[in-house]
């Protein structure tokens, strides 16, 4: 299974763990792949795993795998970067207090669906969380789009203000992915080299 390590090692070197969506295979044009691309260019050590079945996951095997992921990221930063049902995957996570993420630094949740839109999915209706009584770990950040068709509600309703985690709500992203324009993606760059870079839309 390809992970997009870079193998940097270099003590000064952050690590980033990319965990992609649901029927998400990383295809070229995808932000997250442009965003692995980019910053492997720049040093830093990147882990972009394609989890597995990811047209029909299962949740406790992708909760296994970011638990191995997180065993095996070394840096002088851990930053985690999920998007859309891998968002939710991360809270399932922090609920359940899964190994490793207690030495993670800061997470950034893209577009996360809302468990009332979960729930009608077979393939990931098992993803749905409803209760929220947890904390997260690390410096975590939101950004969703403000018509986003998997998250109705909206992401701050639903997730920002309950968990207390600060949440940028983009006009017209959408889902903030291939559909929604979201390709290269400068400002998630930005975030992932500077923690307190502003999350904008994409130009254009």
């Amino acid at each position: 299974m390809t992970s997009y390590d870079t193998d940097d090692t270099a003590p000064a070197a952050r690590a980033f763990l990319i965990l992609h969506g649901w029927q998400n295979h990383r295809p070229e044009g995808h932000w997250q792949h442009w965003l692995a691309g980019r910053l492997g260019e720049l040093g830093q050590h990147v882990v972009y795993p394609q989890l597995p079945d990811p047209d029909d996951p299962d949740l406790e095997v992708w909760l296994a795998e970011v638990a191995r992921h997180l065993g095996a990221l070394a840096g002088a930063e851990r930053v985690v970067v999920a998007h859309s049902a891998s968002a939710v995957l991360w809270l399932h996570a922090a609920a359940r207090g899964l190994p490793g993420l207690a030495d993670v630094d800061r997470v950034l949740l893209v577009a996360p669906p809302s468990a009332s839109v979960l729930a009608g999915l077979p393939e990931i209706a098992a993803f749905a969380l409803t209760e929220l009584d947890f904390t997260l770990p690390g410096h975590t950040r939101l950004v969703a789009g403000d018509d986003d068709p998997y998250c109705p509600e909206g992401a701050d309703t639903v997730y920002g203000d309950p968990l207390d985690v600060p949440t940028r709500i983009l006009h017209g992203a959408a889902h903030l992915d291939m559909d929604a324009g979201y390709g290269p993606w400068p400002a998630v760059l930005e975030w992932c080299l500077d923690g307190t870079a502003e999350l904008t839309a994409r130009a254009g």
